[in-house]
C-alpha cells in the first residue's frame, strides 16, 4: 500500500501566485504563450511537479492546452470525453478532486501518452463560466500526499482567474465554447407566442453579463472597503425603495424585497466573498466566483426550493456587481452585433425602443403576455416574439446561436447542423412567402366574387407608419395614442401632444387616421398616474374611465387632437366604453373643447371600441351616437370568457373561433348595418388569415392589423368567393362546439383559399 504523507504541502503566498500570474497575463505575447508560462507559475508555487490546462472544445471534448510536468508531445493530442477520467468527471460534476493516490480512483484512466502513471496525488478543479465547466486546471505530484482545503481554495481562485483567458477567444474560439457547454443536444425552449415570425442570430441579454477587467487585487485591504461600501449602498437601495414606495406589510413585493435584504446580511454567502478577496481576488472577481460556484451547484441540485433560494442569491450578485462595477443594465448599442435576438425576463416599451429595430430581429422574454404594450410595439416593430419563455435568462447565453420560431412557439437554443439545416429551409420559406406577397402590393384587397375589404395598419409609433403608404392599404384604423407616452415620466403637454398628432398628418398626407384616446392605466401602468395596486388590473381603472374620473386629462388630449387636424377630417376612438352615459360624458367633453377651438377639423367622426360585453346590451342607443365602432377582440375575447389571456395555462383554453364568438361579431355587423354605422376589427384574432376569413364571412368589410399581416390577409381575401363563404358560416355558427377551427380550415383548403 502506498503510503501518504500527512506533511502540509508548501505553497506560496496565494496573493503571490496570483501577482506572478497576472504579470504573466500582461505580457505581449499570445494566448498560448501566456498559458504556458501560467502553468509553469503555478507548478512552482505549488511545489508540485504538474500543472496541467484542459478546455472544452465542440462535442464535450476537453483537450489538454498546456501542461508543466506531461510530455510536450500529449499537449493538443491528448483529448477526453466530458465524463471520462478523472479530468472528465471534474468536468462533468463541475466539483473539484483532491485525491493522494489517483491510481486508485474508479475513474482514473490511463493515457500513455502524457506519462502520468508516475505521479500519485491529483488535485482538480473546474474552470467555470456562467456555472458551467469550460476547463480544468490540475495539479500532480509523485509524492502520495493530501492537499489542504486551503490549497484547495487557492486552486478554484487561480481557476477564476483562467477563465478570463480562456473566454478571451485567443484559445478556443467563442462561439466553439458556447456551443460546447450547451452539450451535443440542440436545446428547445417554448413560449407564448407575442408576435408571429421566424429569426435567426445570436443573442444578446437585456441585462447582460457584466464584465470584469481587474481579476487580480494589488491591494486587499482596498478591495475589502469596497465590497463592503458597495454590500451597504445595496443593503441601503432595498431599504429605501420600501419605504419611498409605501408597501404595506403584508405586501407580496416588501416581501420579496425584504427577503433580499436579509440576503445582504447572510454570515456565509458574505464570508465565502470575504475569503475570496483574502486568497487575491478583487472584490467583483470575488462576487464573480461565489456566483459561478452556487451556478455550478445549483444545476447539480434536484430540490426547486434550494434551487430558488440558490437563485436569490445569484440575482443579488448581479444586483452586487452592478453597483461595484457601475454599469447599466443595458447594453452599449456599440457593443451589439449587427443582427441580434434579444433575451430579458422582463421588458418595458421604453427599454424595447431603446434597441436599433433594423438590428433587432427577435425578441425572447420569461414573462410577456400578448396584450401587453411591449408585444404590441414588436408586432408593429414586425418583430418575431415570445413570452413565457421558462429559465431563457438563465439558459441563454450572449454569443449563443438562437433560432426562434415565433409561429409554432419554440426557441432553438445553439441547433445542431441537422436542427439548423430545417429550420434554414422554414426561414428560407418564410422568406418566399413573404416575396409573394410583396408581389400582392399594388393589387386590391377585393375578393372573387368582387366585394372590396379595407386593409388598415394599428400603429404608435413613427416606424409603423411607413407601411401605411404602400399602395392597397387605406389607413391607421386603430392609432394607439399612449405608446410614445409610456416612456416619459409625465403625461405631456398640449403642445407635445399635437406636435405628434400633426406629424401624423404630415407624414401621411390623404390617408385615414383614426386615434384611439389613451389607453393607459389598469395593467399598462405609467409613472404619473397612481392607481395603486388592483387584483384584476386589466378589468380596473384605465383608458376611458381615468379620462372621465380626470377630465383635465381627457380634455387636454382633445384639445391636441383639435389643433392638430385643424382644416383635416378628425377620427376619434374612445376605448373601454362600457355603458352609453360613458360615451356621452366624453363627447361632451369634447364638444366644450371644439366651441373653444380656434382652428377646427373640417369633419369630425366620433366612434368607440367594443371590447366590454356589456355594451353589446346597449348596441342600438349606441350605434345611434357613434359614427364608426371597431371590435377589439383582445379584451373582448377575455371578458367574454372570463379567461385571462395573459395566464399561459389559460392561453388558449377558449378558441377565437368559437361560435360564440362570431354570433358576437355578426349581431354588431347586422346593427351597424341597420344604422349605417361602419365596422372595423382591429383585435388580434384579425391578423391571422383563417380568423380574418370568419370575420368576413360574418360581414366585417373592414380590418385593422399590424404591418406584417397586411400580405397574407390580402392573399386570402383575393383567393375567396364571399357568397358560398357565408352560406357556410351561417351553418358552423349554429353548432355547440368550442371551436369551428377545423372545419373552417377545411372548407378553406377545398375552395383553395390560401390560408
Amino acid at each position: 500500500m502506498q503510503r501518504i504523507s500527512k506533511a502540509i504541502v508548501h505553497t506560496s503566498s496565494p496573493l503571490l501566485l496570483l501577482r506572478q500570474i497576472r504579470d504573466v497575463m500582461a505580457q505581449a505575447m499570445g494566448a498560448q504563450a501566456r498559458l504556458d508560462q501560467v502553468v509553469e507559475v503555478i507548478a512552482s508555487g505549488f511545489t508540485s511537479d504538474v500543472c496541467s490546462v484542459y478546455l472544452l472544445r465542440a462535442g464535450d471534448i476537453l483537450e489538454l492546452f498546456a501542461s508543466k510536468g506531461l510530455k510536450a508531445s500529449s499537449v493538443h493530442k491528448t483529448r477526453l470525453q466530458v465524463g471520462q477520467g478523472l479530468v472528465g468527471e471534474i468536468a462533468a460534476t463541475a466539483e473539484a478532486l483532491n485525491l493522494a493516490d489517483a491510481q486508485s480512483h474508479p475513474k482514473f484512466e490511463y493515457r500513455p501518452e502524457t506519462g502520468e502513471e508516475i505521479y500519485s496525488s491529483f488535485i482538480g478543479v473546474p474552470v467555470l463560466q456562467s456555472g458551467k465547466a469550460i476547463g480544468v486546471l490540475v495539479v500532480q505530484s509523485k509524492e502520495a500526499k493530501q492537499y489542504s482545503p486551503d490549497q484547495m481554495e487557492v486552486m478554484q481562485t487561480v481557476a477564476m482567474v483562467l477563465s478570463e483567458l480562456a473566454i478571451s477567444g485567443q484559445l478556443v474560439d467563442l462561439q466553439e465554447i458556447k456551443q460546447a457547454t450547451g452539450g451535443l443536444m440542440t436545446q428547445q425552449l417554448s413560449g407564448m407566442r407575442l408576435s408571429s415570425g421566424m429569426a435567426k442570430a445570436v443573442a444578446v441579454l437585456h441585462n447582460p453579463q457584466l464584465v470584469i477587467t481587474r481579476y487580480v487585487a494589488s491591494d486587499p485591504n482596498y478591495e475589502r472597503e469596497h465590497f463592503e461600501k458597495a454590500l451597504r449602498s445595496l443593503q441601503e437601495s432595498f431599504d429605501h425603495y420600501i419605504q419611498s414606495a409605501g408597501l404595506s406589510d403584508d405586501d407580496e413585493q416588501r416581501q420579496i424585497i425584504e427577503t433580499y435584504l436579509l440576503f445582504t446580511q447572510d454570515r456565509g454567502w458574505i464570508a465565502r466573498m470575504n475569503e475570496a478577496i483574502t486568497s487575491g481576488l478583487t472584490a467583483e472577481a470575488a462576487v464573480k466566483k461565489v456566483q459561478e460556484e452556487l451556478q455550478a451547484k445549483m444545476s447539480q441540485l434536484a430540490s426547486p426550493y434550494i434551487k430558488e433560494r440558490i437563485q436569490d442569491l445569484e440575482d443579488l450578485s448581479n444586483h452586487l456587481l452592478q453597483v461595484l462595477l457601475g454599469k447599466p443594465v443595458v447594453a452599449n448599442p456599440q457593443d451589439l452585433p449587427q443582427e441580434f435576438i434579444l433575451v430579458a425576463r422582463t421588458l418595458g416599451p421604453a427599454d424595447l425602443l431603446d434597441y436599433d429595430h433594423k438590428r433587432l430581429k427577435g425578441l425572447i422574454l420569461e414573462e410577456g403576455s400578448t396584450t401587453a404594450h411591449t408585444a404590441v410595439i414588436a408586432r408593429a416593430m414586425d418583430i418575431p416574439a415570445l413570452g413565457k419563455v421558462e429559465k431563457a435568462t438563465a439558459l441563454i447565453q450572449p454569443g449563443d446561436m438562437v433560432i426562434l420560431d415565433a409561429e409554432n412557439g419554440n426557441v432553438y437554443l445553439r441547433p445542431s447542423d441537422q436542427v439548423e439545416q430545417a429550420l434554414d429551409a422554414q426561414i428560407r420559406s418564410h422568406a418566399q412567402r413573404e416575396a409573394e406577397y410583396e408581389k400582392l402590393r399594388s393589387l386590391p384587397a377585393v375578393t372573387k366574387d368582387g366585394v372590396r375589404i379595407s386593409l388598415n395598419i394599428n400603429a404608435g409609433l413613427f416606424v409603423d407608419t411607413q407601411s401605411v403608404l404602400q399602395e392597397g392599404i387605406d389607413g391607421i384604423g386603430l392609432y394607439r395614442t399612449e405608446l410614445p407616452y409610456m416612456t416619459s415620466d409625465y403625461f405631456p403637454d398640449v403642445e407635445m401632444q399635437r406636435a405628434l398628432y400633426a406629424g401624423m398628418y404630415e407624414q401621411l398626407p390623404g390617408k385615414r387616421i383614426i386615434f384611439r384616446s389613451f389607453d393607459i392605466g389598469g395593467d399598462k401602468k405609467v409613472p404619473y398616474l397612481q392607481a395603486g395596486e388592483e387584483e384584476n388590473p386589466a378589468m380596473g381603472w384605465r383608458a376611458t374611465r381615468i379620462g372621465l374620473d380626470r377630465p383635465g386629462i381627457l380634455r387636454k388630449q382633445f384639445r391636441a387632437l383639435i389643433e392638430a387636424a385643424a382644416g383635416r377630417p378628425l377620427h376619434i376612438m374612445l376605448p373601454f366604453i362600457a355603458q352609453v352615459s360613458e360615451f356621452d360624458m366624453a363627447k361632451r367633453l369634447f364638444d366644450q373643447e371644439m366651441a373653444l377651438a380656434e382652428h377646427k377639423p373640417s369633419v369630425v367622426n366620433m366612434g368607440m371600441m367594443i371590447e366590454i360585453p356589456s355594451i353589446l346590451w346597449q348596441l342600438d342607443p349606441m350605434m345611434e351616437r357613434v359614427d364608426f365602432v371597431s371590435i377589439g377582440s383582445n379584451d373582448l375575447m377575455q371578458f367574454l370568457f372570463a379567461c385571462d389571456r395573459g395566464a399561459v395555462h389559460m392561453a388558449d383554453s377558449y378558441d377565437t373561433l368559437s361560435p360564440v364568438m362570431l354570433k358576437v361579431v355578426h349581431e354588431v355587423v347586422d346593427k351597424a348595418q341597420a344604422h349605417q354605422v361602419e365596422v372595423s376589427f382591429c383585435g388580434e384574432m384579425a391578423r391571422k388569415p383563417l380568423d380574418a376569413l370568419a370575420l368576413i364571412g360574418v360581414g366585417v368589410r373592414s380590418l385593422s392589423v399590424s404591418a406584417s399581416s397586411i400580405g397574407p390577409l390580402k392573399a386570402m381575401i383575393r383567393s375567396v368567393t364571399i357568397s358560398e363563404l357565408r352560406t357556410y358560416l351561417d351553418y358552423l355558427t349554429t353548432l355547440s362546439e368550442p371551436s369551428i377551427r377545423q372545419w373552417l380550415a377545411a372548407y378553406a383548403r377545398d375552395h383553395g383559399i390560401i390560408v
